[in-house]
């Protein structure tokens, strides 16, 4: 046992190092040269300051759906410059192994693990069923197995985690840091992994994915992880007060059941919420008591589905309250002066121009042109059709729009728009008013509803930052160099598939040692046993001998595969050669 253990361990990390690669240059390390040979500025990343001073914290923000035109339409909008203004540095491409158009899974799992992976997975190898034709075939070996990330490395090297959001923080970004699952729907499964990762701070919505259905949440796993939580000693808040008295340690702040309110429509529907600047700010200061530093990532959710609805007011809205949580991290970093602030959408979603194919007169559009339709909207899409309620009849759809959009719709209007909702067939309302509305009465243009394929912005600040055209898989391996540590490492560290070191069960009804079964009897809490000790999946417990111990990564199971992953950590622990630090009575777990 032990020198198979030994044996084995060797082999992973060899094939960590071989299948792994340079992950500061992943896009070449995933495939082979073949790959970035067609892509050449994709691994030409620069750091053109030249700085001593050693980074201590990262901080990441995403405006998620994202793209220049939006930026411009903030500035417009505005008046004045924005914070991001100052920050422009290269342009990031963004595609995943599957398609030209990435979604935001794949993107997030890009820059947060450095790896391409498959529409829809969150920070796990793809499944090589469908892959670009430029693009070798990823190996067989990454086939869905679990891939490590800046915030569990930077976990690993002492620092403070935090995860920030306006959407669900199980929804795709915020997930793909601290979850591994090949279904980013699978939002019961990836919140009790992100409970278990024992991230520092999350705030954001969704904290009906922490309680059970019997409590009128959405866990169908029958866990309630709110008390799990509690039982960690985390504080948890859920209103914007509760957590602005927040002065030091461990927090998780949901502010809502499912995602927050849009930006504009928060002071009106839901006060109760923080924005997302103060989320962030708080953020900053509880993770910053850390003397070893501290990693970051922000996402503003919803300029992406402000993007998706065709909705070109909630979207500088929304971005514009990014951009105030971008200088809360930048007038951190400017009195830090030992941290990275990196900003870039995950992908462009809409297609916004300014400027469109309905307007005939558009070389002689002027500013009021572009603003004056926006500034009489007092709410999104979202919260105009909240006030439409069930009145889906002509002259209410006219009387909400007039009051909270300022807009005198015609009869054409609402034609077009109760066409393309089509009795609830068609789009949803929101994205119908916006589609019309947007024609017919500004000059801002859209292509799609979904998302595109273009490159997006790069803005940073901070010691030696990304500059120039660079793909969204070198920003994970950049930021975990500046961090100070590999993430080969950490995949080896982290993910040890236990076909590699121990047995399957040969089934004679007895588990020896060195032998290892899934147990799926109770299919929503499958448990890894591994003779006596007992790994519960998504979670970072290991029991034997009734004591329970935490372990440093969670427990991974790719069901297509059947492949199990536990942390290097819990062999030694199964093995008796370690004890953990970390021990409770397994009834308290």
């Amino acid at each position: 046992m032990e020198t198979k253990e030994k044996d084995t361990l060797l082999i992973i990390s060899i094939i960590g190092l071989l299948l792994l690669g340079n992950v500061s240059s992943a896009v070449a390390a995933q495939f082979d040269s073949n790959y970035s040979a067609n892509f050449t500025n994709s691994t030409n990343c620069e750091s053109p300051v030249t700085s001593e001073a050693k980074v201590k914290n990262v901080i990441i923000l995403i405006p998620d759906g994202c793209s220049q035109s939006v930026e411009t339409l903030a500035r417009w909008y505005s008046g004045k410059p924005l914070e991001l203004d100052n920050m422009v540095t290269g342009t990031v491409s963004a595609y995943s192994t599957d398609s030209v158009i990435t979604d935001s899974s794949s993107a997030a799992t890009a820059f947060a693990s450095g790896y391409k992976t498959t529409n829809g997975f969150l920070s796990v190898g793809p499944s090589n069923s469908s892959v670009l034709s430029t693009l070798e075939i990823p190996p067989e070996e990454l086939r869905y197995r679990p891939l490590a990330t800046v915030l569990e490395g930077s976990k690993l090297e002492g620092k403070a985690t935090g995860l920030v959001a306006t959407s669900r923080v199980s929804h795709a970004t915020p997930a793909a840091f601290a979850a591994h699952v090949d279904n980013r729907d699978n939002e019961t499964e990836i919140m009790k992994q992100m409970v278990y990762e024992n991230i520092d701070v999350v705030f954001g919505g969704g904290s009906s994915y922490l309680t059970p259905v019997s409590d009128g949440g959405k866990r169908t796993d029958g866990e309630n992880l709110t008390k799990i939580l509690l039982d960690r000693c985390y504080q948890y808040v859920d209103s914007r007060d509760e957590m602005m008295n927040l002065t030091t340690g461990r927090a998780w702040g949901l502010f809502a059941s499912s995602h927050m309110m849009p930006d504009i429509d928060r002071s009106s529907l839901a006060p109760e919420e923080p924005s997302l600047a103060e989320m962030t700010e708080k953020s900053i200061e509880l993770l910053s008591q850390d003397k070893n530093g501290f990693f970051l990532m922000v996402e503003g959710s919803q300029v992406d589905w402000a993007n998706h609805a065709n909705d070109p007011n909630y979207a500088v809205t929304d971005f514009l309250a990014f951009d105030k949580a971008v200088k809360v991290a930048v007038d951190f970093a400017k009195k830090d002066g030992n941290t990275l602030v990196i900003a870039f959408p995950d992908h462009n979603t809409g297609g916004m121009t300014i400027g469109s194919n309905s307007d005939s007169n558009y070389t002689s559009t002027t500013v009021e042109d572009v603003i004056a339709p926006l500034k009489g909207m007092k709410l999104s899409s979202t919260g105009l059709e909240t006030k439409i309620g069930t009145d889906i009849s002509s002259e209410n759809i006219k009387k909400q729009l007039k009051t909270w959009w300022g807009i005198d719709a015609t009869d054409e209007d609402i034609t077009e728009i109760l066409k393309l909702y089509n009795n609830g067939k068609g789009l949803s309302l929101d994205y119908a008013i916006s589609e019309v509305i947007s024609r017919n009465h500004t000059v801002i243009g859209w292509t799609t509803h979904g998302h595109s394929g273009d490159d997006v912005p790069l803005w940073a600040y901070g010691p030696d930052y990304l500059t120039g055209h660079v793909d969204n898989t070198e920003i994970a391996g950049y930021m975990a160099k500046e961090l100070g540590f590999d993430l080969n490492k950490t995949n080896s560290r982290l993910f040890t598939e236990v076909g590699e070191v121990f047995s399957k069960d040969n089934g004679d009804g007895e588990l020896d040692k060195n032998e290892y079964l899934l147990n799926t009897t109770d299919s929503s809490n499958p448990v890894l046993q591994i003779g006596d000790a007992k790994l519960p999946v998504n979670t970072n417990i290991l029991i034997k001998n009734d004591v329970a111990h935490e372990l440093e990564g969670i427990v991974v199971y790719a069901p297509v595969t059947g492949k199990v992953y536990i942390p290097s950590e819990a062999l030694s622990l199964i093995n008796g050669t370690k004890k953990n630090c970390v021990q409770k009575t397994a009834d308290v777990i």
